[in-house]
């Protein structure tokens, strides 16, 4: 059991031997194995850093040449610059040679012209002390004799160089004249053309008197009531006066204010149709009619201001706006002229580059004064003014409307533009109308005023008032006082004369030379 035990041991002895060598010789083995992949490994690394290393120097070569080339390049462009330069300040410092010799020239030129010039200076200078010691010894030859004081001669002298400066004075203020009215006019003519063609406007020509019609006598009976209660009644709630003649079918209502008249007008064709015409029913309905006719001129007033694009009014200015429907002036709506006015400004603004919302303002508001003209003492201008100043209008709106007549100086540019509105709208064809007696009346004034300066032998009025010939003395009138007459005339008839429209001053001078064949 003991030889067992211990050949056991030794076998487990040398079975470990033997492992431990074999283990031994197994990792010998693959350390040689290891230490060979390790030498080949590194043999294949140091042949491809060998590449890499060839494949850098070759391309740091090729940027080593590409750099020199670029730097080669920028050299020889740098040189390039440097030569344009050289050549440009090489030419500059030419150019300022020559200024500078060209200066030197000028200088001495100068110098020469200053010594001629102060030769002349001396020399015109001795003339003149000739001129003045010959001219004095001939005023006393003069005196001498004349045997005139030498305050006389002087009167003389002065007078004739007067009457000389006066004429050539004429005629240069003649050409300027002319001139700058022909320039103007082509310029104004283009203006008004434009604007009455971008406002084609109806005719606002509108009868004044108020009729009614009566379908018969016996209608006519029962208007005027018995012993004449209807009427009266009529007249007091009204304040109309109701004419009633012999002309059949017709009965005239007559007021002062154009708005009872109207009202009063419809109160009585109301009346008319309803056929119940006693006191009571007269006031139910008169009262009924100026209330209607109240609120009429108010929406009418505010229709007006929506059509003219005027915004910003004040209730009372729109009412009084309203209340020109029924005012009229030569026959004209004052309340479409109005409108009328306010466009054609508008467009002339605009053709001057100025504000056209605010000349439409000026034209609309230019004869509000109109509309209570009969209840104010004043102008219309002057009343229509004050009472726009009461709700703050701009002073350009003022000024237009107090000196649209050239009351007042125009302080804007948009009073002459009302002005020139104002006479389109009321001097084109059927605009206006006015009585045959103020006709007649116009025209002898217009032929008066004409006849006034010295030397006119006839003035002719024509073209309905619109031009006003001058005839004059040939002989005592030349043709630059000729041109002074006209100017003279035209500012007479602006100073004398209310009128629509422009008034044309014609001045005729005529030379005859009359001989006879025997």
């Amino acid at each position: 059991m003991r030889a067992l035990l211990i050949s056991g041991a030794i076998g487990t002895v040398v079975g470990l031997l033997a492992g431990y060598l074999l283990m031994r010789w197994l990792g010998r083995a693959r350390l040689d194995a290891a230490r060979n992949e390790a030498e080949r490994i590194l043999a294949e690394s140091r042949s491809e850093a060998d590449v890499i290393r060839k494949t850098a120097e070759v391309d740091a070569k090729a940027e080593y040449l590409k750099g020199q080339e670029k730097l080669r390049a920028e050299g020889n462009e740098m040189r390039a610059e440097l030569k344009e330069m050289e050549r440009r300040l090489a030419k500059r410092e030419d150019n300022l040679e020559a200024k500078l010799d060209t200066l030197v020239t000028k200088e001495r030129n100068l110098e020469q012209a200053q010594k001629k010039l102060n030769a002349r200076i001396e020399q015109v200078t001795r003339r003149e002390q000739e001129a003045e010691r010959l001219l004095a010894d001939r005023r006393e030859r003069l005196l001498q004799l004349s045997g005139l004081s030498a305050d006389d001669a002087k009167r003389t002298v002065l007078q004739e160089i007067r009457e000389e400066v006066d004429h050539e004075a004429a005629e240069l203020i003649a050409k300027s004249v002319a001139a700058a009215k022909d320039e103007a006019m082509q310029r104004s003519r283009e203006i008004i053309l434009t604007a009455i063609q971008r406002y084609a406007g109806e005719h606002t020509c509108e009868a004044t008197v108020s009729t009614v019609a009566i379908p018969s006598d016996e209608m006519k009976g029962r208007v005027i009531g018995r012993e004449g209660r209807n009427i009266r009644t009529f007249e007091r709630v009204t304040g109309v006066d109701v004419i009633v003649d012999d002309t059949p079918g017709v009965v005239l209502v007559s007021a002062f204010d154009p708005v009872r008249r109207e009202a009063a007008r419809r109160a009585l064709e109301r009346l008319i149709q309803d056929g119940r015409i006693h006191p009571g029913r007269i006031e139910e309905l008169v009262r009924q009619v100026q209330k209607e006719i109240e609120e009429e001129i108010l929406e009418t007033g505010k229709r007006a201001a929506v059509e003219a694009n005027v915004g910003g009014l004040h209730r009372k200015q729109l009412d009084l706006l309203g209340r020109l429907k029924f005012r009229t002036s030569y026959g004209q709506n004052v309340l479409k002229h109005s409108l009328e006015v306010a466009f054609l400004c508008q467009n002339i603004a605009d053709e001057l580059n100025l504000d056209g919302r605010l000349a439409r303002r000026c034209g609309l508001l230019h004869d509000i004064g109109k509309a209570i003209d009969h209840e104010v003492e004043g102008s219309h201008q002057k009343i229509g003014a004050d009472f726009c100043r009461r709700f703050n209008e701009r002073p350009e709106v003022l000024n237009a409307i107090e000196g649209h007549h050239g009351d007042i100086p125009a302080t804007t540019p948009y009073t002459p533009i009302v002005m020139a509105a104002d006479a389109i709208s009321a001097s084109r064809p059927g605009g206006r109308r006015e009585s045959l007696e103020r006709y007649v009346q116009r025209l002898q004034q217009l032929e008066e005023i004409a006849k006034e300066p010295p030397g006119v032998r006839e003035a002719f009025a024509i073209q309905a008032g619109r031009e006003i010939r001058v005839i004059v003395d040939a002989k005592k009138v030349d043709d630059a006082m000729a041109e002074k007459i006209a100017r003279d005339t035209a500012k007479k008839i602006e100073e004398q004369m209310t009128y629509p429209g422009e008034i044309r001053v014609t001045v005729l001078r005529e030379v005859r030379a009359v001989a006879q064949a025997r």
